[in-house]
């Protein structure tokens, strides 16, 4: 019983290291899009210095895991979280990464006037942390319908992303001088973008730990989705073409 409660002690501390890397991460983000929008510098040069520290974490996090599968020789439920609490390090390391690029993109954009208050960019920061935000409290709580809430709000992010595009090539056709900002900018909501297919990763790992199913969740709630939209059963154009279930995705 001694070794066993030893055990999970571990395995809750391998956690409160994923949610401190989640929390810093989400922190990181939400100063890199404050910076980009007030054109703070020294708020952007501070996310680029603090991204070793996730860096650190993630480290951290991997060495502590690969100790437990050495050490424990852990099985079921276990064994599934602890492999995927490197999976999940690795996503929420990248998504601090991303808000290091904004902030270096904050710098390249230093003193420019925008073409317009930047509002959608911010909207989609806010969406792609929400997810994030919403995978790790399913991995917390256990919560595998949160989880596939989570890869049902990516076609939001993913629609808004595309709205953006749009704008910004408007922007460019509008006004040859302003194509290397209007590309910056959209550097940065594809950025943005992909924090929430990170989000998305974190919320699939969760559904394996707890199911030990590995689905792709985004492609099926991308494909409910479209599907209803069409007002067909998804089932029956796949009997029709004589595909698997989740053998392929239909395109937009």
């Amino acid at each position: 019983m001694i070794i066993r409660r030893n055990f999970e002690d571990q395995l809750a501390e391998l956690q409160e290291d994923l949610l401190r890397l989640g929390r810093f991460v989400q922190d990181a983000h939400g100063k890199a899009m404050d910076s980009l929008v007030r054109q703070d510098l020294a708020l952007a040069k501070q996310v680029i210095q603090d991204d070793d520290f996730a860096d650190d974490i993630t480290f951290g996090i991997q060495a502590r895991a690969t100790q437990l599968f050495a050490l424990q020789q852990p099985m079921a439920r276990d064994l599934r979280f602890i492999a995927a609490s490197i999976k999940i390090a690795v996503d929420l390391e990248r998504i601090g990464d991303h808000a290091s690029d904004i902030g270096k993109m904050t710098r390249a954009l230093a003193g420019q006037t925008y073409p317009k208050p930047p509002v959608d960019l911010p909207h989609l920061s806010s969406l792609a942390l929400k997810m994030v935000g919403d995978s790790l409290q399913a991995f917390v709580q256990h919560d595998t319908q949160l989880a596939v809430q989570v890869a049902r709000d990516d076609d939001a992010v993913d629609d808004l992303c595309d709205e953006i595009q749009h704008e910004m090539m408007d922007v460019m056709r509008s006004d040859s001088t302003r194509v290397e900002q209007a590309t910056r900018l959209l550097l940065v909501a594809r950025s943005l973008e992909r924090v929430a297919d990170h989000a998305t990763n974190i919320a699939e790992q969760v559904y394996y730990v707890e199911t030990g199913e590995m689905r792709p969740l985004a492609r099926e709630e991308h494909n409910h989705t479209l599907f209803a939209s069409l007002g067909i059963e998804e089932k029956d154009w796949r009997k029709r073409r004589h595909l698997p279930e989740g053998h392929t995705k239909p395109s937009r």
